[in-house]
């Protein structure tokens, strides 16, 4: 029986080539796939967009390197709530060029928990909440959590809003966005009110009064009695030289 051979058509030929050709050269600029980088809190709000206030302050305090740093250092985890341009937009003009550098930072710090918080845990902290600005105390820096349902507040006493957006997440750092800037009571709130005036003391008699007080009355008693001495004594000189000139008229 004859074996009838196909002849194999150039174009068919040259098609697989070509398609070789690709793949081979496909595998040769692939990258192999590396370790993921250390955290980068400035790269991760860049790539979500809107938060360029936010990450112009982070640049200038040196908050990002200070956030990132302990994040690659430690275990203990970050969470982060992240203000976006708007929120800094609607804020009273002037509002951050009247702060210090130093108050920059604690506004900052303001918005950075030193814990990892997911978002079931935010529904469950204890308040105040307390940031990396430090002081809790009701005219300081308190942050109350609080939820309604599957929605998540964030009050200040000076500025509610609530938690709009989850960014990040990845086990040891959590951004979550928020539509208004946390204004702490320590920079924002009214000011603490003056402290009442002491009551007046009564004077008390000094070294230098002309007539010291005693308990007994013996420096009265010798005051009248240098007065009598003085009345009679220019009593008796003023008879004298009146008999005087008697004796000579």
């Amino acid at each position: 029986m004859a074996t009838t051979f196909k002849p194999f058509s150039t174009l068919n030929f040259l098609a697989s080539l070509l398609i070789i050709l690709q793949c081979t050269t496909t595998l040769a600029q692939a990258p192999p796939p590396g370790p993921s980088g250390p955290t980068n809190i400035t790269k991760i709000l860049e790539k979500a967009g809107q938060f360029n206030t936010l990450i112009r302050l982070m640049k200038v305090t040196q908050m990002s390197d200070q956030i990132d740093t302990q994040l690659n250092n430690s275990n203990q985890g970050m969470t982060v709530f992240a203000p976006t341009d708007n929120a800094f937009a609607s804020l009273k003009a002037g509002t951050l060029n009247s702060l210090s550098d130093q108050q920059k930072v604690s506004l900052l710090q303001f918005h950075v928990v030193p814990t990892y918080l997911t978002t079931s845990q935010l529904q469950t902290v204890s308040n105040p909440l307390r940031t990396q600005a430090g002081d809790t105390a009701s005219n300081k820096f308190p942050l109350n959590v609080t939820t309604s349902g599957n929605q998540v507040n964030v009050s200040t006493g000076v500025v509610d809003t609530t938690v709009s957006n989850s960014i990040y997440t990845d086990g040891s750092l959590a951004v979550y966005q928020v539509d208004k800037v946390l204004l702490p009571m320590s920079l924002f709130g009214p000011p603490a009110p003056a402290p009442a005036p002491e009551p007046l003391k009564k004077k008390k008699s000094g070294a230098g009064d002309d007539v010291p007080a005693t308990n007994d009355g013996s420096a009265s008693a010798d005051a009248s009695d240098a007065i009598a001495f003085g009345s009679c004594f220019s009593g008796l000189f003023t008879g004298t030289v009146a008999f005087i000139t008697a004796l000579y008229l």
